[in-house]
Protein backbone atom coordinates (compact mmCIF):
# COMPACT_ATOMS: atom_id res chain seq x y z
CA UNK A 1 0.00 0.00 0.00
CA UNK A 2 1.62 3.14 -0.70
CA UNK A 3 0.71 6.81 0.10
CA UNK A 4 -0.52 8.54 -3.06
CA UNK A 5 -3.74 5.89 -4.14
CA UNK A 6 -6.87 6.47 -5.92
CA UNK A 7 -9.37 3.64 -6.35
CA UNK A 8 -11.83 4.13 -9.44
CA UNK A 9 -15.17 3.30 -8.67
CA UNK A 10 -16.92 4.57 -11.82
CA UNK A 11 -18.17 7.69 -13.51
CA UNK A 12 -16.25 10.42 -10.97
CA UNK A 13 -16.24 8.86 -8.32
CA UNK A 14 -12.98 8.14 -6.85
CA UNK A 15 -11.52 6.98 -3.56
CA UNK A 16 -8.32 8.57 -2.36
CA UNK A 17 -5.77 7.57 -0.16
CA UNK A 18 -3.47 10.64 0.37
CA UNK A 19 -1.20 9.80 3.61
CA UNK A 20 -3.40 9.50 6.43
CA UNK A 21 -6.95 11.28 4.70
CA UNK A 22 -9.43 9.04 3.00
CA UNK A 23 -11.44 11.21 0.62
CA UNK A 24 -14.19 10.55 -1.66
CA UNK A 25 -14.82 12.58 -5.18
CA UNK A 26 -18.77 13.18 -6.71
CA UNK A 27 -20.18 9.83 -4.69
CA UNK A 28 -22.33 7.87 -7.13
CA UNK A 29 -23.67 4.60 -6.68
CA UNK A 30 -26.59 3.85 -8.51
CA UNK A 31 -26.78 0.12 -10.17
CA UNK A 32 -26.47 -0.31 -13.52
CA UNK A 33 -30.09 0.11 -15.45
CA UNK A 34 -30.95 3.28 -12.78
CA UNK A 35 -31.55 6.56 -13.46
CA UNK A 36 -30.06 9.31 -12.75
CA UNK A 37 -31.48 12.70 -12.43
CA UNK A 38 -30.74 15.69 -14.17
CA UNK A 39 -32.54 18.29 -12.91
CA UNK A 40 -35.20 20.47 -15.48
CA UNK A 41 -37.23 16.76 -16.10
CA UNK A 42 -33.42 15.20 -17.41
CA UNK A 43 -32.58 11.51 -16.61
CA UNK A 44 -29.74 9.13 -17.50
CA UNK A 45 -29.72 5.62 -17.54
CA UNK A 46 -26.66 4.04 -15.44
CA UNK A 47 -25.15 1.05 -18.27
CA UNK A 48 -22.27 0.21 -15.31
CA UNK A 49 -21.88 -1.15 -12.23
CA UNK A 50 -19.34 0.70 -9.56
CA UNK A 51 -17.01 -1.21 -8.10
CA UNK A 52 -17.70 -0.77 -4.50
CA UNK A 53 -21.12 -0.43 -2.76
CA UNK A 54 -21.73 3.13 -0.22
CA UNK A 55 -21.89 0.74 2.25
CA UNK A 56 -18.56 -0.50 1.22
CA UNK A 57 -16.97 2.48 1.91
CA UNK A 58 -13.69 2.92 4.39
CA UNK A 59 -14.61 5.94 7.06
CA UNK A 60 -13.74 9.17 5.46
CA UNK A 61 -12.34 12.06 6.43
CA UNK A 62 -13.76 14.57 3.50
CA UNK A 63 -15.76 14.65 0.25
CA UNK A 64 -14.75 16.31 -2.72
CA UNK A 65 -18.32 17.38 -4.98
CA UNK A 66 -17.82 19.03 -7.82
CA UNK A 67 -21.68 19.86 -8.65
CA UNK A 68 -24.78 18.72 -7.69
CA UNK A 69 -26.25 16.10 -10.49
CA UNK A 70 -27.59 13.07 -10.12
CA UNK A 71 -24.86 11.03 -11.97
CA UNK A 72 -22.48 12.42 -9.34
CA UNK A 73 -24.32 12.63 -5.95
CA UNK A 74 -27.14 10.03 -6.07
CA UNK A 75 -30.05 9.41 -3.74
CA UNK A 76 -27.96 6.09 -2.60
CA UNK A 77 -25.31 8.53 -1.39
CA UNK A 78 -27.67 11.24 0.21
CA UNK A 79 -28.92 8.23 2.31
CA UNK A 80 -26.15 5.64 2.63
CA UNK A 81 -23.31 8.12 3.40
CA UNK A 82 -22.56 9.49 7.12
CA UNK A 83 -24.05 12.88 7.58
CA UNK A 84 -21.28 14.65 9.45
CA UNK A 85 -18.70 14.16 6.59
CA UNK A 86 -16.82 17.53 5.82
CA UNK A 87 -18.04 18.21 2.15
CA UNK A 88 -15.81 20.98 -0.01
CA UNK A 89 -17.99 21.88 -3.24
CA UNK A 90 -19.73 24.52 -4.65
CA UNK A 91 -22.12 26.85 -2.34
CA UNK A 92 -25.23 26.11 -4.13
CA UNK A 93 -24.68 22.43 -3.61
CA UNK A 94 -23.79 23.04 -0.11
CA UNK A 95 -26.59 25.01 0.71
CA UNK A 96 -29.04 21.94 -0.53
CA UNK A 97 -26.55 19.32 1.25
CA UNK A 98 -26.89 21.20 4.59
CA UNK A 99 -30.64 20.92 3.87
CA UNK A 100 -30.33 17.35 3.39
CA UNK A 101 -28.70 17.39 7.35
CA UNK A 102 -24.71 17.74 5.94
CA UNK A 103 -23.88 19.95 8.14
CA UNK A 104 -20.23 20.08 7.52
CA UNK A 105 -20.74 21.09 3.75
CA UNK A 106 -18.89 24.20 2.37
CA UNK A 107 -19.26 26.12 -0.35
CA UNK A 108 -16.37 27.47 -1.77
CA UNK A 109 -16.26 30.68 -4.49
CA UNK A 110 -13.64 30.20 -7.30
CA UNK A 111 -9.76 30.19 -5.71
CA UNK A 112 -11.51 29.13 -1.88
CA UNK A 113 -10.45 26.39 -0.11
CA UNK A 114 -10.51 24.51 2.78
CA UNK A 115 -7.65 22.70 4.83
CA UNK A 116 -8.40 19.36 7.22
CA UNK A 117 -5.94 18.13 9.52
CA UNK A 118 -4.61 14.71 10.82
CA UNK A 119 -1.79 14.98 12.70
CA UNK A 120 0.68 16.23 11.10
CA UNK A 121 -0.55 16.41 7.47
CA UNK A 122 -3.17 18.86 6.21
CA UNK A 123 -5.28 18.63 2.66
CA UNK A 124 -6.05 21.87 1.24
CA UNK A 125 -9.21 21.84 -1.21
CA UNK A 126 -8.98 24.44 -3.60
CA UNK A 127 -12.10 25.55 -5.96
CA UNK A 128 -10.98 26.23 -8.89
CA UNK A 129 -12.66 27.35 -11.97
CA UNK A 130 -15.11 24.99 -14.31
CA UNK A 131 -17.93 25.79 -16.82
CA UNK A 132 -20.09 22.92 -17.10
CA UNK A 133 -20.97 23.82 -20.92
CA UNK A 134 -21.14 26.31 -23.53
CA UNK A 135 -20.53 29.80 -22.34
CA UNK A 136 -24.66 30.72 -22.09
CA UNK A 137 -26.08 26.99 -21.69
CA UNK A 138 -23.75 26.90 -18.57
CA UNK A 139 -26.43 29.05 -16.94
CA UNK A 140 -28.99 26.23 -16.85
CA UNK A 141 -26.54 23.77 -15.31
CA UNK A 142 -25.49 23.19 -11.78
CA UNK A 143 -22.55 25.69 -10.52
CA UNK A 144 -19.16 23.20 -11.06
CA UNK A 145 -15.88 23.59 -9.79
CA UNK A 146 -13.04 21.97 -10.34
CA UNK A 147 -10.68 21.62 -7.61
CA UNK A 148 -6.51 21.38 -6.40
CA UNK A 149 -5.50 19.04 -4.18
CA UNK A 150 -2.89 19.61 -2.05
CA UNK A 151 -1.44 17.03 0.58
CA UNK A 152 1.28 18.17 2.91
CA UNK A 153 3.10 16.46 5.59
CA UNK A 154 5.28 18.61 8.10
CA UNK A 155 4.45 21.49 5.67
CA UNK A 156 5.88 19.99 3.12
CA UNK A 157 3.52 19.44 0.39
CA UNK A 158 4.11 15.12 -1.00
CA UNK A 159 1.12 15.24 -4.09
CA UNK A 160 -0.67 18.27 -5.94
CA UNK A 161 -3.71 16.69 -7.75
CA UNK A 162 -5.94 18.52 -9.95
CA UNK A 163 -9.64 17.42 -10.47
CA UNK A 164 -11.59 18.65 -13.68
CA UNK A 165 -14.47 18.54 -12.45
CA UNK A 166 -17.55 18.49 -15.28
CA UNK A 167 -16.10 21.45 -17.68
CA UNK A 168 -15.82 22.21 -21.45
CA UNK A 169 -12.27 23.37 -22.16
CA UNK A 170 -12.80 27.41 -22.15
CA UNK A 171 -9.09 29.04 -22.24
CA UNK A 172 -10.90 32.34 -20.37
CA UNK A 173 -12.04 30.23 -18.01
CA UNK A 174 -9.53 28.04 -17.03
CA UNK A 175 -6.18 29.73 -18.39
CA UNK A 176 -5.77 30.95 -14.29
CA UNK A 177 -5.30 27.53 -12.95
CA UNK A 178 -1.68 26.98 -14.41
CA UNK A 179 -0.97 30.19 -13.33
CA UNK A 180 -1.81 30.05 -9.60
CA UNK A 181 -1.10 26.19 -9.26
CA UNK A 182 1.73 25.03 -11.47
CA UNK A 183 3.67 21.76 -10.93
CA UNK A 184 0.83 19.57 -10.85
CA UNK A 185 1.49 16.16 -9.95
CA UNK A 186 -1.75 14.09 -11.47
CA UNK A 187 -4.98 14.89 -12.89
CA UNK A 188 -8.72 13.38 -12.97
CA UNK A 189 -9.83 14.48 -16.27
CA UNK A 190 -13.73 14.13 -16.65
CA UNK A 191 -14.16 12.98 -20.35
CA UNK A 192 -16.94 11.54 -21.95
CA UNK A 193 -18.45 14.02 -24.11
CA UNK A 194 -21.32 13.98 -22.43
CA UNK A 195 -24.54 15.45 -24.53
CA UNK A 196 -27.86 17.08 -22.91
CA UNK A 197 -30.65 17.86 -25.67
CA UNK A 198 -27.22 17.77 -28.31
CA UNK A 199 -25.60 20.24 -26.30
CA UNK A 200 -22.14 19.14 -25.54
CA UNK A 201 -21.27 19.61 -21.46
CA UNK A 202 -18.23 18.17 -20.89
CA UNK A 203 -14.90 17.55 -22.04
CA UNK A 204 -14.40 15.31 -25.00
CA UNK A 205 -11.02 13.61 -26.31
CA UNK A 206 -10.21 16.96 -27.96
CA UNK A 207 -11.06 19.41 -25.11
CA UNK A 208 -9.48 16.47 -22.60
CA UNK A 209 -5.80 17.27 -24.48
CA UNK A 210 -6.23 20.90 -24.56
CA UNK A 211 -6.89 20.93 -20.72
CA UNK A 212 -3.63 18.65 -20.34
CA UNK A 213 -1.96 21.12 -22.51
CA UNK A 214 -3.39 24.11 -20.19
CA UNK A 215 -2.36 22.59 -17.25
CA UNK A 216 0.71 19.75 -17.66
CA UNK A 217 0.41 17.37 -15.10
CA UNK A 218 2.84 15.02 -14.71
CA UNK A 219 -0.04 11.94 -14.92
CA UNK A 220 -3.22 11.95 -16.66
CA UNK A 221 -5.78 9.72 -15.36
CA UNK A 222 -9.33 9.83 -17.66
CA UNK A 223 -12.45 8.79 -15.53
CA UNK A 224 -16.32 9.99 -16.32
CA UNK A 225 -16.33 8.65 -19.78
CA UNK A 226 -19.14 5.72 -20.11
CA UNK A 227 -20.94 5.06 -17.53
CA UNK A 228 -24.43 6.61 -18.53
CA UNK A 229 -25.92 6.89 -21.66
CA UNK A 230 -25.93 10.96 -21.78
CA UNK A 231 -21.92 10.01 -22.20
CA UNK A 232 -21.27 9.94 -26.00
CA UNK A 233 -17.58 9.31 -26.77
CA UNK A 234 -15.91 6.29 -24.85
CA UNK A 235 -12.01 6.43 -23.74
CA UNK A 236 -10.05 4.94 -26.73
CA UNK A 237 -10.54 8.72 -28.94
CA UNK A 238 -8.57 10.32 -26.16
CA UNK A 239 -6.10 7.18 -25.68
CA UNK A 240 -5.35 7.99 -29.49
CA UNK A 241 -5.14 11.61 -29.57
CA UNK A 242 -3.12 11.58 -26.27
CA UNK A 243 -0.89 8.29 -27.92
CA UNK A 244 0.08 10.92 -30.83
CA UNK A 245 0.74 13.69 -28.28
CA UNK A 246 3.46 15.05 -25.92
CA UNK A 247 1.38 13.03 -23.27
CA UNK A 248 1.82 9.79 -24.68
CA UNK A 249 3.70 8.64 -21.94
CA UNK A 250 1.63 10.48 -19.21
CA UNK A 251 -1.99 8.84 -19.58
CA UNK A 252 -2.88 5.77 -17.05
CA UNK A 253 -6.18 4.49 -18.07
CA UNK A 254 -7.29 3.20 -15.10
CA UNK A 255 -10.14 0.18 -15.02
CA UNK A 256 -13.43 0.50 -12.07
CA UNK A 257 -12.17 -1.02 -9.00
CA UNK A 258 -8.51 -0.48 -9.95
CA UNK A 259 -6.29 1.09 -7.83
CA UNK A 260 -2.92 3.12 -8.90
CA UNK A 261 -0.34 4.96 -7.48
CA UNK A 262 -0.73 8.34 -8.65
CA UNK A 263 2.54 9.20 -7.82
CA UNK A 264 4.17 6.23 -10.15
CA UNK A 265 4.86 6.50 -13.81
CA UNK A 266 2.15 5.43 -16.09
CA UNK A 267 2.34 2.22 -17.66
CA UNK A 268 2.87 2.11 -21.28
CA UNK A 269 0.79 1.26 -23.32
CA UNK A 270 -1.75 0.73 -21.03
CA UNK A 271 -5.47 0.12 -21.80
CA UNK A 272 -8.42 -0.57 -19.93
Amino acid sequence: MTETEATFIGTATVLLRLGRFTVLTDPNFLHKGQRAYLGHGLWTRRRTEPALDVDELPALDGIVLSHLHGDHFDRVARHGLPQDVPIATTRPAARRLRRWQFDRAVGLPDWGDVVWYRGNEALRVTAVPARHGPTGVHLAMPATMGSVLDWERDGERRLRLYISGDTRYNPRVLRDIPERFGDIDAALLHLGGTRILGVLVTMNARDGLALSRLVRPRRIVPIHYDDYTVFRESLPPFLRLAAASEFADAVQPVLRGQTIDLLEPAVSGARP
